[in-house]
């Protein structure tokens, strides 16, 4: 745990994938971050109806559980002959206990014979704030366009990025390097906009506590 001098930021996710990404855009900002893992964290009912209110859920009841700052977020893709399903549902897909496999094949098996635009999907990312009460200080969003895939190509990165091909390259995020999805996929864009806000109030955090302690 951190000194009264400093602000830890806990990343509120167990999702090594997630993980991984996050942690790789905030250590060049020297923030000190963790992930729930080994820390007393509540479980989250994700009863939000959209990604923005899920990741104020999970940013509020862990900050206020662990009395910390706390960066949650809530992502998942959107397919657009699909009304926007799997949406909110993205990773429960295919049931409560499906794996990425299972959920990749379902996609595939709803979007049989479509072609062209009827492929086109989105992914997006709400990310949020919450300071040691619980109370949401910032938010951020970012997206990201593509197409759906006939079948998977690659093993980088997890849930339907094997699928998701980025027009612009015309590769999935399954074979795009970590460094480049780090610039271009919707995760990274919506932590990019909420980082000011993290090292503005971290910042903040940091300068009363050091008050407090003269």
């Amino acid at each position: 745990m951190p000194t009264p001098s400093t602000a830890m930021l806990v990343l509120g996710t167990t999702n090594a994938g997630k993980l991984v990404e996050l942690a790789a855009l905030l250590a060049p900002l020297g923030i000190d971050c963790r992930s729930l893992a080994g820390l007393p964290a509540v479980e989250v009912q994700e009863t939000g109806s959209s990604f923005a209110e899920n990741a104020a859920l999970k940013a509020s009841q862990q900050a206020c559980a662990l009395g910390q700052w706390v960066l949650a977020e809530d992502s998942g893709l959107l397919v657009d002959v699909l009304d926007g399903a799997p949406g909110i549902y993205s990773a429960r897909f295919a049931g409560v206990a499906a794996t990425d496999a299972l959920n990749n094949s379902l996609l595939l098996e709803r979007l049989a014979g479509r072609t062209g635009v009827g492929r086109a999907a989105h992914y997006a990312c709400h990310a949020a704030l919450a300071n040691p009460a619980g109370e949401i200080v910032a938010t951020s969003q970012g997206e990201c366009g593509g197409v759906i895939a006939s079948m998977p190509h690659g093993s980088g990165g997890f849930g339907y990025d094997s699928l998701f091909i980025v027009p612009e390259y015309h590769r999935t995020f399954g074979t795009l390097s970590p460094a480049v999805k780090a610039l271009i996929s919707h995760r990274a864009r919506a932590m990019r906009a909420i980082i000011p806000a993290i090292v503005k109030h971290l910042s903040a955090h940091k300068k009363a506590a050091l008050r407090a302690e003269c």
